[in-house]
């Protein structure tokens, strides 16, 4: 009885054994696998900064490409208005600086831009404004007058400044009234003129109105 009570403890003893023995193995795949989980770790957070990296490089190709486009674009928009200023300045060089102004005042200012012909006449400083009235003033300086072949067309009397500028002179191109009018009545016209800038104009309507030209001393 005592042997066979020996016999059951023993038996019961190494039950134990390999119940503890297998704990042991189960703690110790399972510590392998979160350490193997740990070293892997390191390596997919590289992989993903290595994707970001990639990533931010594609966007900032993209950003370069683009402003590189859009330059190019610009470059290409001046190159073509330089070369249509220096067609329009190549057109004008056969005519002369003041038939040019004198087109290019008349398309800004010319009451009736559809005439037949555009006449110029020169008046020298010291020529009275109206030669019909005794009491007219002179002007101060030398002015142009144009105007269409027509009354209709109306006139400009102007003096040019040589800087884009004119002034221009409320003088009619025929004066009808009651004479003498008095010095006052001139002298508010010469103190009266308006300051103008003029435009370049259209290349092709100014040249058109240069070809209708006709200049008189006055």
């Amino acid at each position: 009885m005592k042997k066979r009570f020996m016999i059951l403890s023993f038996t019961f003893a190494l039950l134990l054994l390999g119940g503890c023995a297998s704990n042991s193995n189960e703690e110790t795949t399972t510590d392998s696998s979160e350490n193997s989980s740990r070293l892997e770790s390191p390596e997919d957070a590289t992989t993903n900064k290595n994707d970001s990296t990639n990533e931010g490089q594609e966007s900032d190709t993209d950003d370069a490409t683009d402003v590189s486009s859009e330059a190019d674009n610009s470059i290409s928009e001046n190159s073509e208005g330089n070369e249509s200023d220096k067609e329009d300045k190549e057109a004008l060089a056969r005519y002369s600086s003041e038939e040019i102004e004198y087109a290019r005042v008349w398309l800004q200012l010319g009451p009736n831009k559809d005439i037949d012909g555009l006449y110029v006449r020169l008046i020298p400083v010291g020529t009275p404004l109206n030669p019909d009235d005794e009491t007219s003033l002179n002007y101060p300086e030398d002015v142009i007058q144009l105007a269409g072949s027509r009354l209709i067309d109306g006139s400009v009397t102007y003096s040019g400044n040589g800087n884009g500028t004119i002034n221009v002179y409320n003088v009619p191109l025929r004066w009808d009234g009651i004479y003498p009018a008095g010095e006052e009545f001139y002298k508010e016209m010469i103190e009266n003129t308006k300051l103008v800038s003029i435009d370049p104009g259209d290349e092709e309507d100014v040249i058109k109105l240069i070809k209708l030209i006709t200049v008189h001393d006055y």
